[in-house]
């Protein structure tokens, strides 16, 4: 071990001690309060601040302190006859007797063992302006925790002494600040406190802003979280889209399939960082996805009803165009859907999806202009923007591979009023490859999700989305929900997507949100007072994290060579 050589020692000040240029001062913990229900030690341990802090613990012998007991509470009983003129020193006296009489019960009857507990603190700074306001912050921190304390005047050479790790305690200390404990009120003084999670084979989320502690989470480790869905609300430049690049990036190191769903064109960079399969579907588009594509993957094993399944999801895609169809206008929709597939020879027999044992590609499938086609009055004239409008690019058989494992569906072309045309083909797209096999991995990402759950959607959208974010875990999947407008997230059906969605995540993490956002959000969530205040003043790259029963101030980190993947 390597020596370190003081220079100088001066101990002539009694409100500190100077070592070698760097000021020490301590605190005496000599009371508490007489009853706590938690860690009476957590504020100040999570505060962040530099210090030591010594606990001590003896046990003494317990027939000679019930003895003792006993003798208190017949002298007190005495002092309550005899006293009739104070108010104050009858209630202080009942106190006592009370406290006297609950110890002598616990030991005498539940095996309770009684210690004497000493506590000191020790803080240094490298100035005397610095230690004298940290200082104050402590004895703050401690009040506000039920604790009294006063400094070490004249004894900050032995408190210091008794800080460090030799177990000396003095005994002028003991004397200042002993104070009884049961063995039952002992777990309340538990130092070791952090809100740290750490996962094996998680991924770094962030730092604790209170204690530094790293966070560290396996969003697919069963036995512990209930799923793997994960909800992310923040204002605009909040920092929630950095932090889902970030995420990206240590998911695919751990060999995740990820999907995503870009409708501000974000996420272009970290799929060339990563070479990743990118998707643009827009009027300049040359890359397409068929939206009457039936893939293999859409039926699990022993599962049956392609087309019937097909269907389901068309008639979803059709209201987003057709808005408020009629019952009869729906059936005979469905009729032509299932009329045009059948002059692919496509029925809702299974086995005629296969030309010699394998399955038909998209080439073998309808495209909107057959459909188009087949329509006649108010429906053929909503769906020509799509055959050869602005929209045409939803008239193409797909033509790209899609067997990476980080795909991005970039729609920030198709413009605000057509984007959720968009992002439904991609969804579905991604909701048949997260079923194809449950032991891979797999994360789908949701960004601006308001557009398929929010007022400008349908119900049937938004229960396809419900049923994602409430089945994909049976896939070995999570979901992802993002979006910076709360309030058109819980605009449909009085909210009841938008609050499935926020219960069906096990972790949310809140960038800073405007006033009118949290309001919002607190009648579907249970935020706290001081909760609502914090993210309110969160910074950019900070947020505060709900995992599980853990609700934990983060700020996000990431390296150099992470930033330049992402930027």
């Amino acid at each position: 071990m390597q020596q370190t050589n003081l220079k100088y020692i001066n101990l002539t000040n009694p409100q500190y001690i100077e070592i070698d240029k760097k000021y020490y001062s301590s605190l005496l913990i000599v009371n508490y309060s007489r009853e706590f229900n938690e860690l009476i030690f957590k504020n100040i341990l999570e505060s962040n601040e530099d210090i030591l802090i010594s606990i001590y613990l003896e046990k003494k012998n317990q027939y000679k302190i019930i003895k003792e007991i006993s003798q208190n509470i017949g002298n007190t009983t005495i002092d309550l006859e005899k006293i009739n003129n104070s108010r104050i020193d009858i209630d202080i006296a009942k106190l006592s007797l009370q406290d006297a009489q609950y110890i002598r019960k616990e030991m005498q009857l539940n095996n309770e063992q009684l210690l004497y507990l000493n506590v000191y603190i020790t803080t240094y700074a490298n100035s005397k302006k610095e230690l004298k306001n940290k200082i104050s912050k402590i004895e703050e921190i401690l009040q506000s925790s039920g604790m009294k304390s006063k400094k070490s005047l004249f004894r900050q050479e032995q408190t210091l002494l008794s800080n460090i790790p030799i177990n000396n305690n003095n005994s002028d200390l003991i004397k200042a600040t002993k104070r009884n404990i049961l063995t039952e009120g002992v777990k309340g003084t538990y130092p070791f406190i952090t809100s740290t999670i750490y996962d094996k084979e998680g991924i770094l989320y962030g730092t604790d802003i209170n204690n530094n502690s790293l966070i560290i989470i396996n969003k697919f480790d069963r036995e512990k979280y209930k799923n793997s869905n994960t909800c992310i609300f923040g204002a605009s430049g909040s920092g929630k889209s950095y932090f889902t690049k970030i995420q990206i990036l240590r998911n695919y190191l751990l060999n995740i399939n990820q999907y995503i769903i870009d409708p501000e064109r974000e996420y272009e960079k970290i799929s060339n960082s990563l070479n990743g399969t990118l998707i643009k579907l827009g009027p300049a588009s040359n890359t397409y996805i068929n939206i009457f594509d039936i893939r293999e993957d859409s039926l699990e094993e022993k599962e049956e009803g392609y087309l019937a399944i097909k269907l389901n999801k068309l008639i979803g895609f059709f209201k987003l165009i057709f808005k408020n169809l009629t019952e009869e206008e729906k059936i005979e929709l469905e009729n032509k859907i299932i009329k045009i597939y059948e002059k692919k020879e496509i029925t809702f027999d299974d086995k005629s999806l296969y030309i010699n044992n394998k399955f038909k590609t998209s080439k073998n499938m309808p495209i909107l202009e057959d459909l188009y086609k087949e329509l006649e009055g108010k429906l053929k004239i909503l769906l020509k923007p799509f055959i050869d409008g602005s929209l045409k690019c939803f008239n193409n058989y797909t033509n790209i591979e899609l067997n990476n494992k980080l795909i991005i569906g970039d729609i920030y072309e198709l413009g605000e009023e057509n984007i959720q045309y968009g992002m439904y083909i991609f969804i579905e797209l991604f909701w048949d490859k997260i079923k194809k096999d449950r032991k891979i991995k797999k994360i789908i990402y949701l960004d601006e999700i308001w557009r398929l759950i929010g007022i400008t959607s349908n119900k049937e959208t938004a229960s396809f989305i419900y049923k994602i974010f409430k089945t994909i875990r049976k896939y070995g999947g999570g979901a992802t929900a993002i979006t910076q407008d709360i309030s058109d997230l819980f605009s449909l059906d009085e909210g009841a997507y938008g609050k499935s969605i926020i219960n069906n995540s096990e972790l949310k993490i809140f960038f800073n949100l405007e006033e009118e956002n949290i309001k919002t959000l607190e009648k579907y969530i249970d935020i706290n007072y001081k909760e609502k205040i914090e993210i309110k003043s969160l910074k950019k790259g900070e947020c505060l994290f709900f995992v599980g029963r853990d609700h934990i101030l983060t700020k996000i980190n990431s390296d150099d060579y992470e930033k330049e993947l992402i930027e």
